[in-house]
Protein backbone atom coordinates (compact mmCIF):
# COMPACT_ATOMS: atom_id res chain seq x y z
CA UNK A 1 0.00 0.00 0.00
CA UNK A 2 2.77 2.35 0.42
CA UNK A 3 4.86 2.04 -2.36
CA UNK A 4 1.64 1.78 -4.77
CA UNK A 5 0.06 5.24 -2.99
CA UNK A 6 3.88 6.43 -3.34
CA UNK A 7 3.48 4.90 -7.64
CA UNK A 8 0.27 6.99 -8.24
CA UNK A 9 1.40 10.13 -6.29
CA UNK A 10 4.43 10.15 -8.31
CA UNK A 11 2.93 9.92 -11.67
CA UNK A 12 0.30 12.48 -11.09
CA UNK A 13 3.57 14.94 -10.42
CA UNK A 14 5.28 13.82 -13.52
CA UNK A 15 2.75 14.04 -15.57
CA UNK A 16 1.30 17.85 -14.47
CA UNK A 17 5.53 18.94 -14.10
CA UNK A 18 5.54 19.70 -10.13
CA UNK A 19 8.11 16.79 -9.31
CA UNK A 20 11.27 18.47 -8.29
CA UNK A 21 14.42 17.26 -8.65
CA UNK A 22 17.31 19.48 -7.51
CA UNK A 23 20.71 20.23 -8.76
CA UNK A 24 23.51 18.32 -6.73
CA UNK A 25 23.94 19.15 -3.48
CA UNK A 26 27.20 20.85 -2.08
CA UNK A 27 25.98 20.72 1.71
CA UNK A 28 23.09 21.75 3.38
CA UNK A 29 20.36 22.07 0.81
CA UNK A 30 16.96 22.29 2.63
CA UNK A 31 14.54 20.22 0.34
CA UNK A 32 10.53 20.44 1.65
CA UNK A 33 8.93 19.67 -1.85
CA UNK A 34 7.03 16.54 -1.39
CA UNK A 35 9.04 14.36 -3.98
CA UNK A 36 11.87 16.69 -4.33
CA UNK A 37 15.09 14.95 -4.50
CA UNK A 38 19.07 15.88 -5.02
CA UNK A 39 22.44 13.73 -5.49
CA UNK A 40 25.44 13.86 -2.81
CA UNK A 41 28.61 12.76 -3.56
CA UNK A 42 27.82 12.32 -7.52
CA UNK A 43 26.78 8.81 -6.72
CA UNK A 44 23.62 8.70 -4.44
CA UNK A 45 19.94 9.95 -4.60
CA UNK A 46 18.16 11.87 -1.37
CA UNK A 47 14.50 12.68 -1.84
CA UNK A 48 12.06 13.86 0.37
CA UNK A 49 9.37 11.26 -0.39
CA UNK A 50 6.31 12.63 1.32
CA UNK A 51 3.58 10.59 0.32
CA UNK A 52 1.33 9.24 2.65
CA UNK A 53 0.38 13.08 3.69
CA UNK A 54 -0.28 16.89 2.57
CA UNK A 55 1.26 17.96 6.16
CA UNK A 56 4.55 19.47 5.65
CA UNK A 57 8.01 17.53 6.28
CA UNK A 58 11.36 19.37 5.34
CA UNK A 59 14.99 17.41 5.09
CA UNK A 60 17.92 19.17 5.38
CA UNK A 61 20.67 17.34 2.82
CA UNK A 62 24.32 17.38 3.82
CA UNK A 63 27.45 15.57 1.70
CA UNK A 64 27.14 12.48 3.32
CA UNK A 65 23.09 11.96 4.48
CA UNK A 66 20.08 13.85 5.50
CA UNK A 67 18.11 15.03 8.69
CA UNK A 68 14.61 15.36 9.11
CA UNK A 69 13.88 19.31 10.14
CA UNK A 70 10.02 19.36 10.07
CA UNK A 71 7.96 16.52 10.06
CA UNK A 72 4.16 17.94 10.89
CA UNK A 73 2.19 15.13 9.50
CA UNK A 74 0.60 12.03 11.30
CA UNK A 75 -0.87 8.54 11.05
CA UNK A 76 -2.70 5.57 12.64
CA UNK A 77 -0.05 3.18 13.66
CA UNK A 78 -2.08 0.64 12.92
CA UNK A 79 -2.18 1.67 9.12
CA UNK A 80 0.73 3.27 6.97
CA UNK A 81 3.08 5.72 7.76
CA UNK A 82 3.65 9.30 6.44
CA UNK A 83 6.59 9.48 4.05
CA UNK A 84 9.83 7.38 3.45
CA UNK A 85 12.23 10.17 3.47
CA UNK A 86 15.65 8.08 2.64
CA UNK A 87 18.94 8.27 0.62
CA UNK A 88 19.30 5.89 -2.27
CA UNK A 89 21.96 3.68 -4.89
CA UNK A 90 20.23 2.53 -8.10
CA UNK A 91 16.84 3.63 -9.45
CA UNK A 92 13.84 4.53 -7.96
CA UNK A 93 10.20 5.59 -9.76
CA UNK A 94 12.76 6.58 -12.79
CA UNK A 95 14.77 8.61 -10.88
CA UNK A 96 18.55 6.68 -10.66
CA UNK A 97 21.06 7.73 -9.11
CA UNK A 98 24.38 9.33 -11.09
CA UNK A 99 26.17 6.73 -12.79
CA UNK A 100 24.49 3.22 -11.48
CA UNK A 101 25.20 -0.26 -12.52
CA UNK A 102 21.68 -1.36 -11.07
CA UNK A 103 19.41 -2.96 -12.20
CA UNK A 104 21.57 -5.99 -11.84
CA UNK A 105 20.27 -9.97 -12.00
CA UNK A 106 21.31 -11.08 -9.07
CA UNK A 107 23.20 -14.27 -10.85
CA UNK A 108 25.83 -11.33 -11.73
CA UNK A 109 26.37 -10.03 -8.61
CA UNK A 110 29.86 -11.20 -6.70
CA UNK A 111 29.00 -8.35 -3.94
CA UNK A 112 27.00 -6.24 -2.16
CA UNK A 113 27.81 -3.45 0.86
CA UNK A 114 26.57 -1.00 2.54
CA UNK A 115 27.21 0.80 5.31
CA UNK A 116 25.26 3.29 7.32
CA UNK A 117 25.03 5.29 10.82
CA UNK A 118 21.87 6.66 12.24
CA UNK A 119 20.53 9.00 14.84
CA UNK A 120 17.44 8.35 16.79
CA UNK A 121 15.24 10.42 18.32
CA UNK A 122 11.66 11.05 19.80
CA UNK A 123 8.03 10.12 17.94
CA UNK A 124 6.71 6.60 16.46
CA UNK A 125 8.71 5.56 13.22
CA UNK A 126 10.80 3.04 12.51
CA UNK A 127 14.41 2.97 10.62
CA UNK A 128 14.27 0.90 8.08
CA UNK A 129 16.80 0.27 5.60
CA UNK A 130 15.02 -1.05 1.96
CA UNK A 131 16.28 -3.89 -0.84
CA UNK A 132 14.14 -3.64 -3.90
CA UNK A 133 14.40 -6.42 -6.69
CA UNK A 134 12.03 -7.36 -9.74
CA UNK A 135 11.88 -10.38 -11.93
CA UNK A 136 12.42 -7.90 -15.19
CA UNK A 137 15.28 -4.83 -15.02
CA UNK A 138 12.65 -2.38 -14.86
CA UNK A 139 13.76 1.12 -13.55
CA UNK A 140 10.08 2.43 -12.74
CA UNK A 141 7.00 1.51 -10.88
CA UNK A 142 6.41 -0.78 -7.94
CA UNK A 143 8.94 -3.57 -8.12
CA UNK A 144 7.28 -7.37 -6.87
CA UNK A 145 9.95 -7.74 -3.75
CA UNK A 146 10.39 -5.70 -1.07
CA UNK A 147 13.30 -6.26 1.59
CA UNK A 148 12.69 -4.36 4.90
CA UNK A 149 15.49 -4.18 7.32
CA UNK A 150 14.26 -2.47 10.65
CA UNK A 151 17.19 -0.97 12.69
CA UNK A 152 14.99 0.65 15.04
CA UNK A 153 11.16 1.05 15.92
CA UNK A 154 9.57 3.45 18.12
CA UNK A 155 5.94 3.52 19.15
CA UNK A 156 3.18 0.39 18.63
CA UNK A 157 4.29 -0.35 14.98
CA UNK A 158 5.15 -3.17 12.85
CA UNK A 159 5.93 -4.58 9.95
CA UNK A 160 3.75 -5.60 7.19
CA UNK A 161 2.52 -9.39 7.41
CA UNK A 162 3.03 -11.63 9.89
CA UNK A 163 6.02 -13.33 11.76
CA UNK A 164 7.22 -16.34 10.15
CA UNK A 165 10.16 -17.17 12.67
CA UNK A 166 13.70 -16.07 13.39
CA UNK A 167 17.12 -16.68 11.12
CA UNK A 168 20.82 -14.82 12.09
CA UNK A 169 21.89 -13.25 9.19
CA UNK A 170 25.58 -10.59 9.57
CA UNK A 171 26.03 -12.36 13.04
CA UNK A 172 22.94 -10.57 14.44
CA UNK A 173 19.45 -11.98 15.43
CA UNK A 174 16.85 -11.03 13.53
CA UNK A 175 12.36 -11.40 14.00
CA UNK A 176 11.39 -12.49 10.23
CA UNK A 177 8.13 -11.10 9.23
CA UNK A 178 5.92 -11.60 5.63
CA UNK A 179 3.25 -10.44 4.05
CA UNK A 180 2.01 -8.28 1.38
CA UNK A 181 0.70 -4.29 1.32
CA UNK A 182 -1.74 -5.37 -1.67
CA UNK A 183 1.10 -4.38 -4.95
CA UNK A 184 4.28 -5.91 -3.77
CA UNK A 185 5.62 -8.86 -1.34
CA UNK A 186 7.36 -8.01 1.63
CA UNK A 187 9.84 -9.55 4.11
CA UNK A 188 10.93 -7.82 6.73
CA UNK A 189 13.65 -8.22 9.44
CA UNK A 190 13.53 -6.69 12.61
CA UNK A 191 16.23 -6.28 15.13
CA UNK A 192 15.38 -7.22 18.51
CA UNK A 193 17.19 -4.01 19.56
CA UNK A 194 18.19 -0.50 18.38
CA UNK A 195 21.57 -0.67 15.57
CA UNK A 196 22.80 2.99 15.28
CA UNK A 197 25.68 1.81 13.00
CA UNK A 198 26.59 -1.49 10.97
CA UNK A 199 28.75 -2.52 8.00
CA UNK A 200 27.08 -5.20 6.20
CA UNK A 201 26.41 -7.48 3.23
CA UNK A 202 23.42 -7.05 1.62
CA UNK A 203 23.89 -10.27 -0.71
CA UNK A 204 23.00 -12.12 2.96
CA UNK A 205 19.64 -10.74 3.50
CA UNK A 206 18.94 -11.65 -0.53
CA UNK A 207 20.16 -14.90 -0.07
CA UNK A 208 17.86 -15.46 3.02
CA UNK A 209 15.13 -14.26 1.10
CA UNK A 210 15.57 -16.25 -2.17
CA UNK A 211 15.95 -19.66 0.36
CA UNK A 212 12.82 -18.82 1.04
CA UNK A 213 11.11 -19.04 -2.26
CA UNK A 214 9.99 -15.81 -2.81
CA UNK A 215 13.01 -14.62 -5.45
CA UNK A 216 15.18 -16.70 -7.56
CA UNK A 217 18.40 -15.93 -9.01
CA UNK A 218 16.98 -14.57 -12.36
CA UNK A 219 15.32 -11.89 -10.55
CA UNK A 220 16.80 -8.09 -10.48
CA UNK A 221 18.59 -5.90 -8.09
CA UNK A 222 16.73 -2.11 -8.41
CA UNK A 223 17.89 0.11 -5.30
CA UNK A 224 19.24 -0.14 -2.03
CA UNK A 225 17.82 2.55 0.07
CA UNK A 226 18.08 3.82 3.69
CA UNK A 227 15.46 6.22 5.64
CA UNK A 228 13.23 6.28 8.12
CA UNK A 229 8.95 5.79 8.06
CA UNK A 230 7.49 8.14 10.59
CA UNK A 231 4.41 7.91 11.32
CA UNK A 232 4.55 10.78 13.94
CA UNK A 233 7.21 13.14 15.25
CA UNK A 234 10.83 12.48 14.42
CA UNK A 235 12.21 15.86 14.00
CA UNK A 236 16.32 14.84 14.35
CA UNK A 237 16.33 11.44 13.22
CA UNK A 238 19.57 11.46 10.43
CA UNK A 239 20.99 9.39 8.31
CA UNK A 240 24.68 10.53 8.95
CA UNK A 241 26.36 8.39 6.33
CA UNK A 242 25.57 5.77 3.78
CA UNK A 243 27.42 4.01 1.19
CA UNK A 244 26.52 1.00 -0.73
CA UNK A 245 28.26 -0.57 -3.81
CA UNK A 246 27.28 -3.72 -5.84
CA UNK A 247 29.80 -5.48 -8.05
CA UNK A 248 28.89 -7.35 -11.19
CA UNK A 249 31.26 -10.74 -11.88
CA UNK A 250 29.53 -13.43 -10.11
CA UNK A 251 28.31 -16.23 -12.49
CA UNK A 252 26.23 -14.60 -15.31
CA UNK A 253 29.13 -15.51 -17.95
CA UNK A 254 26.68 -18.56 -18.45
CA UNK A 255 24.23 -17.15 -21.35
CA UNK A 256 23.14 -20.74 -21.93
CA UNK A 257 19.32 -21.45 -20.94
CA UNK A 258 18.28 -25.00 -19.58
CA UNK A 259 16.54 -27.35 -22.15
CA UNK A 260 12.59 -27.68 -22.08
CA UNK A 261 11.02 -29.50 -19.09
CA UNK A 262 8.83 -32.06 -20.21
CA UNK A 263 4.91 -31.51 -19.64
CA UNK A 264 3.80 -32.09 -16.32
CA UNK A 265 1.52 -35.23 -16.05
CA UNK A 266 -0.70 -35.10 -12.64
CA UNK A 267 -0.75 -37.52 -10.26
CA UNK A 268 -3.25 -37.41 -6.69
CA UNK A 269 -6.00 -34.75 -7.77
CA UNK A 270 -7.94 -33.50 -4.41
CA UNK A 271 -10.22 -30.70 -4.68
CA UNK A 272 -8.15 -28.30 -3.42
CA UNK A 273 -4.62 -29.82 -5.04
CA UNK A 274 -2.67 -31.76 -7.48
CA UNK A 275 0.18 -33.48 -7.87
CA UNK A 276 2.67 -32.60 -10.90
CA UNK A 277 5.76 -34.46 -11.96
CA UNK A 278 7.85 -33.90 -15.40
CA UNK A 279 10.94 -35.00 -17.15
CA UNK A 280 14.16 -33.14 -15.96
CA UNK A 281 16.01 -30.65 -18.05
CA UNK A 282 19.46 -30.54 -19.33
CA UNK A 283 21.97 -27.67 -18.97
CA UNK A 284 25.83 -26.79 -19.91
CA UNK A 285 26.51 -25.90 -16.16
CA UNK A 286 23.77 -27.39 -14.39
CA UNK A 287 19.54 -27.13 -13.81
CA UNK A 288 19.13 -25.32 -10.47
CA UNK A 289 15.64 -25.97 -10.35
CA UNK A 290 12.12 -25.31 -11.47
CA UNK A 291 9.09 -22.72 -11.60
CA UNK A 292 5.62 -24.24 -11.89
CA UNK A 293 3.27 -21.63 -13.20
CA UNK A 294 -0.73 -22.13 -12.67
CA UNK A 295 -3.35 -20.57 -15.42
CA UNK A 296 -7.19 -20.16 -15.87
CA UNK A 297 -8.71 -20.05 -18.84
CA UNK A 298 -7.08 -17.28 -20.37
CA UNK A 299 -5.81 -15.53 -17.90
CA UNK A 300 -2.08 -14.40 -16.74
CA UNK A 301 0.07 -17.49 -15.74
CA UNK A 302 0.94 -17.03 -12.37
CA UNK A 303 4.23 -18.50 -10.35
CA UNK A 304 3.01 -20.96 -7.62
CA UNK A 305 6.03 -22.87 -6.76
CA UNK A 306 10.00 -23.00 -7.52
CA UNK A 307 11.26 -27.15 -6.57
CA UNK A 308 14.64 -27.61 -6.93
CA UNK A 309 13.26 -31.71 -8.12
CA UNK A 310 10.75 -32.29 -10.93
CA UNK A 311 8.03 -32.77 -8.85
CA UNK A 312 5.65 -30.21 -7.16
CA UNK A 313 2.15 -30.35 -5.19
CA UNK A 314 0.09 -27.55 -6.40
CA UNK A 315 -2.55 -26.13 -3.15
CA UNK A 316 -4.37 -23.80 -2.30
CA UNK A 317 -7.26 -25.01 -5.48
CA UNK A 318 -10.86 -24.00 -5.73
CA UNK A 319 -12.89 -27.45 -5.96
CA UNK A 320 -14.54 -28.52 -9.31
CA UNK A 321 -12.11 -26.18 -11.36
CA UNK A 322 -9.93 -26.54 -14.57
CA UNK A 323 -6.33 -25.66 -14.11
CA UNK A 324 -3.47 -25.44 -16.77
CA UNK A 325 -0.06 -26.10 -15.54
CA UNK A 326 3.15 -25.38 -17.02
CA UNK A 327 7.10 -25.99 -15.77
CA UNK A 328 10.37 -23.66 -16.89
CA UNK A 329 13.52 -24.54 -15.59
CA UNK A 330 16.62 -21.96 -14.59
CA UNK A 331 19.99 -22.63 -14.02
CA UNK A 332 22.65 -20.45 -10.94
CA UNK A 333 23.28 -17.96 -13.51
CA UNK A 334 19.37 -17.10 -13.79
CA UNK A 335 19.10 -18.37 -17.46
CA UNK A 336 15.25 -19.47 -17.89
CA UNK A 337 13.80 -21.98 -20.36
CA UNK A 338 10.95 -21.76 -22.19
CA UNK A 339 7.97 -23.06 -21.00
CA UNK A 340 7.06 -26.73 -21.17
CA UNK A 341 3.47 -27.60 -22.88
CA UNK A 342 0.50 -27.14 -20.64
CA UNK A 343 -1.35 -30.27 -18.73
CA UNK A 344 -4.99 -28.81 -18.18
CA UNK A 345 -6.27 -30.93 -14.90
CA UNK A 346 -9.83 -30.03 -13.33
CA UNK A 347 -9.93 -31.00 -9.33
CA UNK A 348 -12.45 -32.68 -7.70
CA UNK A 349 -16.15 -31.57 -7.24
CA UNK A 350 -15.93 -32.91 -3.03
CA UNK A 351 -14.82 -30.09 -0.52
CA UNK A 352 -11.69 -32.43 0.78
CA UNK A 353 -8.84 -31.89 2.92
CA UNK A 354 -10.43 -32.41 6.66
CA UNK A 355 -14.08 -32.47 7.59
CA UNK A 356 -14.89 -29.41 10.29
CA UNK A 357 -13.42 -25.80 10.36
CA UNK A 358 -13.78 -22.91 12.94
CA UNK A 359 -12.99 -19.42 12.02
CA UNK A 360 -11.98 -16.31 14.26
CA UNK A 361 -12.65 -13.19 12.74
CA UNK A 362 -11.35 -10.38 14.66
CA UNK A 363 -11.58 -6.39 13.36
CA UNK A 364 -10.65 -3.29 14.46
CA UNK A 365 -12.68 -0.24 12.51
CA UNK A 366 -12.24 3.46 12.17
CA UNK A 367 -14.08 6.37 10.88
CA UNK A 368 -14.40 4.63 7.58
CA UNK A 369 -11.23 2.04 7.52
CA UNK A 370 -11.01 -0.84 9.22
CA UNK A 371 -8.17 -3.95 10.02
CA UNK A 372 -9.20 -7.79 9.87
CA UNK A 373 -7.00 -10.02 11.37
CA UNK A 374 -8.79 -13.92 10.50
CA UNK A 375 -7.63 -17.03 12.14
CA UNK A 376 -8.92 -20.91 10.59
CA UNK A 377 -8.81 -23.78 12.22
CA UNK A 378 -8.90 -27.76 11.15
CA UNK A 379 -11.37 -28.62 13.84
CA UNK A 380 -11.37 -32.28 11.74
CA UNK A 381 -9.48 -35.62 12.13
CA UNK A 382 -7.35 -35.15 9.05
CA UNK A 383 -4.62 -32.45 7.62
CA UNK A 384 -5.97 -30.19 5.04
CA UNK A 385 -3.32 -30.16 2.18
CA UNK A 386 -4.31 -26.78 0.75
CA UNK A 387 -7.09 -24.20 1.90
CA UNK A 388 -9.48 -21.95 0.31
CA UNK A 389 -11.63 -19.61 2.33
CA UNK A 390 -14.90 -18.17 1.24
CA UNK A 391 -17.01 -15.60 2.89
CA UNK A 392 -19.01 -12.30 1.46
CA UNK A 393 -18.27 -8.90 3.08
CA UNK A 394 -20.97 -6.62 4.51
CA UNK A 395 -22.25 -4.06 2.01
CA UNK A 396 -19.77 -0.93 1.66
CA UNK A 397 -16.22 -2.45 2.40
CA UNK A 398 -13.80 -2.97 0.07
CA UNK A 399 -10.06 -4.99 1.01
CA UNK A 400 -7.34 -2.65 0.21
CA UNK A 401 -4.23 -4.96 1.16
CA UNK A 402 -3.55 -8.26 2.79
CA UNK A 403 -0.68 -10.12 4.34
CA UNK A 404 0.12 -14.09 4.76
CA UNK A 405 -2.68 -15.33 2.09
CA UNK A 406 -4.01 -14.53 -1.57
CA UNK A 407 -7.25 -12.74 -0.82
CA UNK A 408 -9.33 -11.82 -3.79
CA UNK A 409 -13.05 -10.16 -4.32
CA UNK A 410 -15.64 -10.27 -6.99
CA UNK A 411 -18.15 -7.92 -5.72
CA UNK A 412 -19.07 -8.95 -2.34
CA UNK A 413 -17.94 -12.14 -2.54
CA UNK A 414 -14.05 -12.74 -0.69
CA UNK A 415 -11.82 -15.19 -1.59
CA UNK A 416 -8.78 -16.20 0.72
CA UNK A 417 -5.87 -19.04 -0.65
CA UNK A 418 -2.85 -19.82 1.36
CA UNK A 419 0.31 -18.96 0.25
CA UNK A 420 3.32 -21.84 -0.44
CA UNK A 421 4.08 -22.43 3.02
CA UNK A 422 1.05 -22.31 5.22
CA UNK A 423 -0.99 -24.56 3.12
CA UNK A 424 -0.93 -27.22 5.07
CA UNK A 425 -3.24 -27.55 8.59
CA UNK A 426 -2.38 -30.53 10.47
CA UNK A 427 -5.49 -31.68 12.65
CA UNK A 428 -6.26 -29.20 15.75
CA UNK A 429 -4.15 -26.91 13.77
CA UNK A 430 -4.64 -23.00 13.05
CA UNK A 431 -3.27 -20.13 10.58
CA UNK A 432 -3.96 -16.77 10.33
CA UNK A 433 -4.09 -13.90 7.68
CA UNK A 434 -5.43 -10.61 7.35
CA UNK A 435 -6.25 -7.64 5.60
CA UNK A 436 -6.88 -3.59 5.65
CA UNK A 437 -9.89 -2.48 4.18
CA UNK A 438 -12.21 0.67 4.22
CA UNK A 439 -16.29 0.82 4.66
CA UNK A 440 -19.20 3.30 4.17
CA UNK A 441 -20.09 3.54 8.20
CA UNK A 442 -21.84 0.96 10.60
CA UNK A 443 -19.10 -1.49 10.52
CA UNK A 444 -19.80 -4.72 10.59
CA UNK A 445 -18.07 -8.35 10.49
CA UNK A 446 -18.97 -11.64 8.25
CA UNK A 447 -20.93 -13.81 9.66
CA UNK A 448 -20.40 -17.31 7.87
CA UNK A 449 -17.30 -19.08 6.30
CA UNK A 450 -16.63 -21.93 4.27
CA UNK A 451 -13.65 -24.15 3.96
CA UNK A 452 -12.92 -25.87 1.00
CA UNK A 453 -16.43 -26.66 0.86
CA UNK A 454 -17.28 -26.87 4.12
CA UNK A 455 -19.66 -24.71 6.75
CA UNK A 456 -16.98 -23.32 9.45
CA UNK A 457 -18.57 -22.62 12.86
CA UNK A 458 -17.32 -19.20 14.44
CA UNK A 459 -15.06 -18.97 17.26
Amino acid sequence: MRKLARAIATAVLVVSGALVVASPAQADTVICEQYGSTTIQGRYVVQNNRWGTSAQQCINVTDTGFSITTQQGSAATNGAPVSYPSVFLGCHYTNCSPGTNLPMQVSRISSATSSISYTYTSGTYDAAYDIWLDPTPRTDGVNQMEIMIWFNRQGPIQPIGGVVGTTTIGGRSWQVWQGSNGSNNVISYVAPSAISSWNFSVLDFIADVRNRGAITNSWYLTSIQAGFEPWSGGVGLAVNNFSAAVNGGGTGSDTQAPSVPGQPTAGAVTASSVALSWAASTDNVGVAGYDVYRQQGGGTATLVGSPTGTSYTATGLSANTAYTFSVRARDAAGNVSAASAGRTVTTSASGGGGSGCSVRYASNAWNNGFTADVTVTNTGTSAINGWTLTYNLPSGQTITNSWNATVTTSGTAVTARNLTWNGTLAAGASTSFGYQGTHGGGYTSPSAFTLNGSTCTIA
